[in-house]
């Protein structure tokens, strides 16, 4: 049992390392507060536990079985996706003028539900999870362990791990406050997590 816990911690952490559209997400969030930041990772967790759940009742399969189902996600994934992105250049665009006394981005942050409810819907918009959750859980369940139940702990505790390895991420933004407050790095920053959410969207939407 601990051998088995171990390797689905370790395989956790191969899954939290790779970057993706949520870690894009969550230092862009990280950029405006902590707060916003850390809320977005509990959003974004509440959609993998989501998942885990779904996947424990075997739903997913039902979605992996369905080309239509998978390219309705696979279409309102990208869509997501790409506004988030076109928000996030629209913002540093918007700013591009600011001086330095008045950094432009006072008054700008979203409020901690909105940043939660963004982490849930990108994590929830992306087929891919829900494909993820059904192939990656069953590895882990020990031969004679009641699946549902464990499969349901699995996903929580695949969750609480993503909510502290990411916490990392926004605690150590939070340090670099100082440097990424700055005008034209911050808004370097929001460009490029803008694009890269955008060119995602894009590589999402013409996935076969």
């Amino acid at each position: 049992m601990l051998s088995t816990l171990l390797a689905f911690l370790g395989a956790c952490t191969l899954i939290a390392a790779s970057p993706g559209p949520s870690t894009v997400l969550i230092i862009k969030q990280s950029l405006q507060s902590r707060r916003s930041g850390f809320l977005t990772v509990l959003g974004n967790e509440t959609g993998v536990f989501i998942w885990g759940v779904v996947a424990a009742f075997g739903l997913t399969a039902l979605l992996a079985a369905s080309q239509i189902a998978y390219d309705v996600m696979r279409i309102v994934g990208a869509v997501v996706l790409v506004v988030f992105g076109v928000q996030t250049l629209w913002h540093a665009r918007r700013h591009k003028g600011a001086g330095a006394a008045d950094d432009g981005w006072h008054g700008t942050q979203k409020s901690g539900r909105a940043s939660y409810r963004d982490g849930l819907l990108l994590n929830l918009a992306n087929p891919k999870c829900a494909i993820f959750a059904m192939s990656f859980l069953p590895q882990f369940v020990p031969k004679g362990a009641p699946h549902l139940p464990t499969m349901v702990g699995l996903a929580a505790l695949w969750a609480v791990y993503e909510v502290g390895w990411y916490g990392v991420y926004v605690w150590f933004v939070g340090r670099m406050k100082q440097v990424l407050s700055r005008t034209g790095v911050r808004r370097r920053l929001e460009q490029v997590s803008g694009g890269v959410l955008v060119l995602l969207g894009i590589r999402l939407g013409l996935e076969s």
